[in-house]
């Protein structure tokens, strides 16, 4: 019996786990998982992240149609309010982008849940990540999944979703995840040196003693030292028996080098979230992937499919990387001296008001003016105008002369004419010379395309065939073109025009 419990005792002795006061020593053996509350404790984290997300959330988000070459801003759409202003959730757009930003740095992604009346968005709602389950299928090709919430299934158009380094696009790694160690190094460094501040900075060492001490002299040793190295409010005193002494232990590398630790650390959370002392470069790498990130969520989720091939949001990031006032106004210059942009598109750019007349660019030689509005040149040494007629021609006005006809239409606001070239510029296989004509005069207010199935040798043929009529096409489709009207020998023909 006495073997067996002789036995016990061994084996209980070796489940015994040692106390460990060190906090570096107990993060290293308990294999402590950084979450992301530690991770915000950390002040270089923290930092970072709150300069990253209000960084981007600053930006206002605007939504752009493109058609016809020119590009417009659709400033009156309700889903720029929603992500600029109310959302429709307690939060607003401010707060829905930062608290996105955030998820997608530190957790598995940003969702944004899209309220829809049919075909319209009506509200933008965040949905914290944590609260989100992604069930997919084991296809590594056709991959499917849904969205839970709360044990409600959504399908993934019904989410915005703003992911870092998915593989699978329904949930993306989280920096905490993916530089764990780093994180957790930095965090078990802080807790050390709380551990120290409480501790009242006390040495470590070990107690000599020149006799056998008794357990219940141990017992009461080992709690005035415990007392010793606990909260600041304890007592910091303890009163040796005699014959006891007390010897300082050398410092531990970890504490010779803390300072130094916590600036490389320092140094490796801002390289992990590529923050430098450069502005410029921190934008390109820290903001600026974020921003791209977001947008292509925002285009995939946020647009009908009839929109997407003319239709893009996009943030302004004029609004971060706006320099001062002395460098905006001398890039300004520089860039209407070149007939970059025009004066009113300065102003706008400033916020200022509209002024009549101030839509001309300089585009050079000496001083010519060339009106975006009435597209005519004019130059104001010699009082000429000059205007490029629907031939491509161009025909000069002198002083006193009247004035030459011009399409003041804006371009986006011209109708588009798609025409056929076999049986309808043609007839029995020649240049139907009042066909041409027809379309020439067309020219002067419309965009002509010419739409055929005629490909490589031949549509080179129909094309230079027209042009020895003085037929210029606007532009030339090789499938059917987005177009108001098609000429052909079976819709509308050269009769109906």
């Amino acid at each position: 019996m006495a073997w067996y419990n002789r036995f016990i005792r061994r084996d209980e002795q070796q489940n015994i786990q040692p106390e460990m006061s060190d906090a570096l020593l107990q993060a290293i053996f308990n294999s402590e998982t950084i979450t992301r509350q530690k991770a915000l404790m950390l002040p270089a984290v923290s930092s970072a992240v709150d300069f990253i997300t209000n960084s981007i959330a600053c930006m206002p988000v605007k939504l752009y149609k493109q058609k016809n070459g020119k590009v417009e801003e659709q400033d009156k759409d309700f889903r720029v309010k929603l992500l600029n202003g109310d959302t429709g959730d307690t939060l607003d757009g401010w707060q829905m982008k930062k608290a996105v930003i955030e998820d997608y740095l530190l957790g598995k992604g940003g969702y944004i849940y899209i309220e829809r009346n049919r075909n319209d968005v009506t509200g933008l709602f965040y949905v914290a990540d944590d609260n989100i389950t992604i069930m997919t299928n084991n296809d590594p090709i056709h991959k499917v999944y849904q969205i839970m919430v709360n044990g409600q299934r959504y399908e993934p158009y019904e989410f915005i979703k703003v992911l870092r380094n998915t593989k699978d696009g329904a949930s993306g790694v989280g920096l905490t995840v993916e530089v764990s160690k780093a994180l957790e190094t930095a965090y078990q460094t802080l807790v050390y040196q709380l551990d120290l501040v409480k501790s009242g900075g006390s040495k470590k060492g070990f107690l000599k003693a020149n006799r056998k001490l008794g357990q219940d002299e141990i017992n009461t040793l080992k709690a005035a030292w415990r007392n010793l190295y606990s909260t600041a409010g304890a007592d910091n005193v303890v009163t040796l028996n005699n014959g006891i002494e007390f010897q300082e232990a050398s410092k531990t590398s970890v504490e010779m080098q803390l300072n130094e630790s916590k600036r490389t650390l320092g140094e490796e959370i801002a390289s992990i979230f590529h923050i430098s002392n450069s502005f410029d470069l921190t934008f390109k790498l820290a903001i600026y992937p974020i921003v791209k990130a977001f947008e292509t969520a925002l285009n995939r989720d946020l647009l009908l499919e009839k929109e997407k091939k003319n239709y893009y949001f996009e943030f302004d990031v004029k609004e971060i990387v706006k320099a001062n006032l002395k460098e905006r106004y001398e890039a300004y210059q520089m860039a209407k001296s070149t007939g970059f942009i025009t004066t009113n598109e300065i102003r706008k750019a400033e916020n200022l008001e509209y002024i009549e007349g101030m839509d001309v660019v300089n585009v050079g030689l000496g001083a010519v003016l060339y009106d975006i509005n009435t597209h005519q040149y004019y130059s104001p040494n010699s009082g000429t105008t000059a205007s490029i007629n629907a031939d491509n021609m161009i025909e000069t006005q002198q002083p006193g002369q009247a004035p030459t006809p011009v399409n003041t239409e804006p371009a986006e606001e011209r109708s588009v004419i798609a025409v056929d070239y076999d049986d309808t510029l043609t007839k029995d296989g020649q240049i139907d010379e009042e066909a041409i004509a027809k379309i020439k005069e067309l020219q002067k207010e419309n965009k002509i395309i010419l739409w055929t199935a005629r490909r490589g040798k031949l549509l080179d043929e129909a094309i230079k065939s027209c042009e020895a009529h003085g037929l210029v096409f606007d532009e030339i489709a090789e499938n059917k073109p987005d177009a108001d009207l098609f000429i052909d020998d079976k819709a509308t023909t050269m009769k109906g025009v």
